[in-house]
């Protein structure tokens, strides 16, 4: 089963990303997506230097993938996510329907993000038919209901690489509104980026204490973060080719060591506990309440 580093989510510094990417050179991580995901107004990098590291990553060996935005809302937006299915050079995760329209248009094989919400065989072939290649369950779906929409799409004949978020903090929604800006009081068109304050996001805790979710931006996370490991071999069962793991600003690699070695059968240990900020969760997997982990984790 392969590896993949899915993209940066947080607002680092230029030269915290520099040396971030530097370190994954000798990871082994067979996949890396680059670029924003959350907001136009993250800019530490520009997209020719997002190339200009997507080449680095390539002559590593890394298959690079560049990652559009999963909420556009104006037209200079939509003109930097035409720049990047346009790039002609690497493969491009779309994360909405209007980056897929441009893959199509252009003839250009995609890989589908799990922000698109492919729920159905019937919308994993529409989008397999116009280039979709490999793509990401939608976040919440349990192993049951992702076991039997696999089963059903080969059935049917729809074959596609399967990559699922395997470790870190869960995207659960995306707003036109700055949670983050709206915490320290200012409004959305003057942030002055204050998320770049925080670089694994703003913890938010339920009134008992515990870790609820994480404010990022106009992205809200999960408070915990998402562990799938013990379930590797099932997850090779099911049909899932591909584990994403999330970057984190400590630790990752280890946690990219423990995976790789767990997967090869090099050691039984799925424990990364010493190396997150938060509790792990396994919830939404298990067909339970997301923030949850099976006792036994």
């Amino acid at each position: 089963m392969r590896l993949s580093l899915g993209p940066l989510l947080y607002p680092w510094s230029r030269e915290a990303i520099e040396a971030f990417y530097a370190e994954r050179v000798a990871d082994p991580v067979d996949i890396v997506y680059l670029g924003e995901t959350v907001c136009a107004k993250r800019r530490s990098l520009a997209p020719d230097e997002w190339l200009a590291l997507g080449r680095e990553l390539a002559a590593a060996g890394k298959q690079v993938v560049l990652s559009t935005l999963a909420l556009v809302q104006a037209g200079s937006e939509l003109s930097t996510v035409r720049r990047l299915c346009r790039n002609g050079e690497f493969l491009v995760e779309a994360n909405d329907m209007g980056a897929v329209r441009l893959l199509a248009e252009e003839g250009l094989p995609f890989v589908g993000g799990a922000s698109l919400n492919l729920y159905n065989v019937a919308a994993l072939r529409l989008l397999r038919d116009r280039g979709m290649v490999r793509w990401l369950p939608p976040l919440e779906l349990s192993r049951e209901s992702l076991g039997d929409l696999l089963g059903e799409a080969r059935r049917a004949g729809v074959v596609l690489e399967t990559e699922l978020f395997a470790f870190g903090r869960i995207p659960l929604a995306c707003s036109a509104r700055c949670f983050t800006a709206r915490h320290v009081g200012r409004p959305k068109d003057r942030c002055a980026i204050v998320c770049e304050d925080y670089p694994e996001g703003l913890p938010m805790a339920s009134q008992e204490g515990e870790p609820l979710f994480t404010l990022n931006g106009v992205q809200t996370q999960s408070g915990a973060v998402q562990h799938l490991l013990p379930y590797g071999r099932e997850l090779a069962d099911l049909g899932v080719t591909t584990l994403r793991l999330s970057p984190q600003p400590e630790h990752l690699g280890a946690v990219i060591d423990r995976y790789r070695a767990v997967l090869d059968g090099a050691s039984d240990s799925t424990d990364v506990t010493a190396w997150v900020s938060a509790p792990v969760c396994d919830g939404f997997f298990r067909g339970a309440p997301g923030m949850a982990v099976a006792p036994n984790a």
